[in-house]
């Protein structure tokens, strides 16, 4: 099942160089499951055709409140009525501020002043050059909007097509799918904080080798993307891995398991939610050599000297129980065998109340995966799914506990 299956979108195009990313926008929602009606204004028409959007979208483009193939003229309400939700990407500041004040001089802003606010929500990518983002006429013009009801998508930073560089850029396509998708999904954190912890650890051995694991990250990143989609504010704590931030989520990069230890421990302050999805290194070098470690000759390893580093989950849960419980914590257990038995002992061990196991193996850098929940009442099964349907999930069972 797609993200979007089912959504029936308005896609409203206003004048903008940004247009061009408008066409990968209509195309990702098309792929993500949502039909695509692309309602341009006539400033729009000089950046992009109208026959562009109707191929990517499969649907004919309007753009004018007079269009007489709508069998009572009435584009303006028969759109509005049949929406999940209207984007209008990219948005200008003059569009901005005609929806400001009610003016409804096109289909586009027509429909918008006709939709059902308590049904129909508008959604706005801002694209303009930065002095016009900046004006303050402009960022009172976005507050009201924000405050009217409307959700304003924020902006990107970067070079811009007049030459500057600067805040107003349209959000990537990538952006906008995954906030309309975040938009789309059940709150039920809304006002919690989530922490995160997500990735391999490295401990070093010299300065050009180290111990670490498979651990791709995934699982945690999706973690992160679906407590922000439920609602959280979250806080990511990751170890060397490659894969992109989700949308606002706050990222505390770390390599070592100390200084994982070190981010997790301040950020737990502030968390009401604890999700221990990285793979820390259960051991580390008592002392990191300063130059490389070179053969000598004698076809003997050189002597290494370890030390257990930190137990994270059950240093912050036993401070949990300290503190009557404010923070909820939960665990990972990437096994390679016997996973229910070994996941119950873990859970007991670590003294947490949920504990989410898998099989090792069978997931690292995998895009899917299988878990295991495990708490005082017993087991439950998530069968193999995407990370983020089974992140969603989770999740879900997650709000569902915190919320007794």
């Amino acid at each position: 099942m797609t993200d979007l299956a089912g959504k029936h979108i308005v896609l409203g195009l206003t004048g903008g160089i940004a247009c061009y990313k408008a066409a990968e926008l209509c195309r990702a929602l098309v792929k993500e499951g949502a039909t695509v009606q692309v309602v341009m204004t006539e400033a729009a028409q000089q950046f992009i055709t109208p026959v562009t959007m109707q191929a990517l979208s499969n649907r004919p483009v309007l753009h004018s409140q007079w269009d007489d193939r709508e069998p009572n003229n009435m584009a303006h309400i028969n759109l509005s009525r049949e929406a999940d939700a209207i984007l209008i990407a990219p948005c200008s500041a003059d569009f901005i501020a005609k929806l400001l004040h009610g003016r409804a001089d096109d289909l586009l802003s027509l429909m918008c002043l006709a939709r059902p606010i308590d049904r129909v929500p508008l959604l706005v990518a801002p694209a303009m050059n930065r002095e016009m983002w900046s004006h303050p006429a402009t960022q009172r013009n976005f507050e009201q909007l924000a405050a009217d009801g409307a959700t304003v998508l924020g902006v990107g930073s970067g070079a811009q097509a007049c030459g500057e560089t600067g805040d107003g850029r349209m959000l990537e396509p990538t952006e906008l799918l995954e906030d309309l998708i975040a938009f789309f999904q059940p709150k039920p954190l809304a006002g919690r904080r989530v922490l995160v912890s997500a990735g391999p650890t490295f401990e070093a051995l010299d300065p050009v080798r180290g111990i670490t694991n498979l651990s791709s990250g995934k699982m945690g990143f999706a973690i992160a993307r679906a407590a922000r989609e439920a609602g959280a504010e979250v806080t990511l704590v990751a170890g060397p891995v490659s894969l992109p931030t989700p949308r606002d989520v706050n990222r505390i990069d770390v390599r070592s398991g100390l200084q994982m230890m070190a981010a997790c421990e301040a950020a737990a302050a502030q968390a009401d939610v604890f999700v221990a999805t990285a793979a820390v290194a259960d051991w580390r070098p008592a002392q990191a050599s300063d130059h490389k470690i070179k053969k000598d000759g004698s076809g003997q390893p050189p002597a290494l000297h370890f030390v257990e580093n930190p137990d994270i989950l059950a240093t912050l849960a036993q401070g949990a129980r300290a503190r009557a419980g404010d923070l909820y914590c939960v665990g990972f257990a990437a096994e390679s065998h016997d996973l229910v038995a070994n996941a119950q002992a873990k859970r007991a061990r670590k003294g947490v109340p949920l504990l989410v196991g898998n099989i090792g193996p069978a997931t690292f850098g995998q895009d899917d995966n299988q878990l295991l929940l495990v708490d005082a009442a017993g087991t439950q099964e998530l069968p193999r799914a995407s990370k983020l349907t089974l992140a969603r999930q989770l999740v879900t069972e997650i709000a569902q506990r915190v919320s007794r």
